[in-house]
């Protein structure tokens, strides 16, 4: 018989856990002295510890462990426990493999211009919300603010007419073909009409990053998007939005916040 500061050497196991072990039942020390409480084990515990231990290793939890070493599980039984910690084990590298990825990629944006992004892009859900929308097409890139007044104040217009209730910030979808539509979130749906429609914005994974300050710094804001979702292995998926999450038609520019998003997909 081992004392257990002796069995503990042998097996390169700390006390701690030998200790920890036996509290759960998972593997129990072969005697106990009534008298001083030590625990003592036996060589021929090793085989059961040296499975555990594998097993362990192979990224399985404590108590799918304790369920193999107990059950008298079957071949086709250990082969789904097994395969299942592989895929999750698979994702997990996955997982990793990108992050590595994200790792180089800031590296190689701060090597060029020698400072952290000015932009940082993550990538989140974005959930489904119903809308009141008015689209029109962009003539020329000096008409977009007038463009935009006019959809908006239209859109604003119908859902005051017909008692709608605002339910967030304006979203700008910008279709092809420099057509955006303007989108006013509302709690309930109300009648269609003067060219507004009302419909659910469908939600999608979504590249996100915030433009702190005017429209006019968009053109960096969209580049350094496009940069990162190429740079990170994704591929845009649609329109992009712009969230005015900060904005007054009379407020000061500096102050306006701006959620730019792109649906994006791995690729």
């Amino acid at each position: 018989m081992l004392k257990i500061g002796e069995f503990a050497r042998l097996v390169d196991v700390p006390v701690k856990t030998l200790r920890y072990y036996d509290e759960i039942g998972l593997f129990k020390s072969d005697y106990i002295d009534e008298q001083t409480g030590y625990r003592f084990y036996s060589f021929e515990q090793l085989p059961r510890l040296n499975r555990l231990l594998a097993l362990k290793d192979l990224g399985l939890s404590l108590s799918q462990i304790d369920q193999m070493l107990k059950e008298d599980l079957s071949a086709d039984q250990l082969r789904d426990m097994l395969l299942q910690k592989q895929v999750e084990l698979e994702d997990l590298a996955r997982d990793i493999r990108e992050r590595v990825a994200r790792v180089g990629a800031r590296l190689s944006l701060i090597e060029m211009e020698d400072k952290m992004p000015d932009y940082e892009v993550v990538i989140k859900t974005v959930d489904p919300v119903l809308v009141a929308s008015k689209q029109e097409a962009v003539p020329h890139f000096a008409a977009i603010g007038s463009v935009m007044d006019r959809l908006y104040n239209g859109v604003v217009a119908h859902v005051v007419k017909h008692k709608g209730q605002f339910a967030g910030p304006g979203i700008t979808v910008w279709h092809e073909n420099f057509k955006p539509e303007a989108n006013i979130p509302i709690k309930k749906t109300i009648p269609e009409g003067d060219d507004v429609k009302v419909h659910e914005l469908p939600g999608d994974q979504m590249a996100c990053l915030v433009h702190h300050g005017g429209f006019e710094g968009f053109p960096l804001a969209y580049q350094a998007g496009v940069q990162w979702i190429e740079t990170n292995g994704y591929e845009i998926t649609g329109p992009s939005r712009e969230v005015y999450l900060q904005f007054r038609p009379d407020g000061d520019p500096k102050d306006y916040v701006t959620e730019i998003q792109f649906p994006v997909a791995k690729v």
